[in-house]
């Protein structure tokens, strides 16, 4: 299993569980698929089951399941990845997200808009504190 700090660092950030199942889904796509994207792809899959990103770092999600279009479908859907943001998860939840993120023009905004928002936040947030 990688040391903590070969971990990306979003993940080094989250709590132990989060981590696990990253190092644990991690070792197992090595293992069929060699080190390399295709393992660490994987390994985001599988954290994003049960993990969403929440600014820097990744945070449990309330209820398991796919968390985008592309999650649902599997590796060769036509769907698209939300960077970790749970875009299956209701409006509200969505709304208490962007609150805490600091979102201005949130309470205007549809469920899609929300979800661009929210993942330009994270993204915004993890450069901040990458430097």
């Amino acid at each position: 299993m990688p040391d903590k700090e070969d971990l990306p660092s979003t993940i080094a950030r989250s709590d132990e569980h989060a981590q696990e199942i990253y190092e644990k889904t991690l070792e197992s796509a090595e293992k069929e698929y060699g080190d390399g994207e295709r393992a660490h792809r994987t390994a985001f899959a599988s954290l994003k089951h049960s993990y969403e990103k929440v600014g820097d770092h990744w945070e449990e999600k309330d209820q398991k399941g796919p968390s985008d279009e592309k999650a649902e479908g599997g590796r060769d859907s036509a769907g698209e990845t939300r960077g970790g943001v749970d875009a299956n998860a209701s409006k509200e939840h969505l709304m208490d997200l962007a609150k805490r993120l600091d979102i201005s023009g949130r309470s205007s905004m549809k469920k899609d808009e929300l979800v661009d928002a929210i993942e330009k936040a994270n993204a915004r947030a993890t450069r901040k504190a990458r430097e």
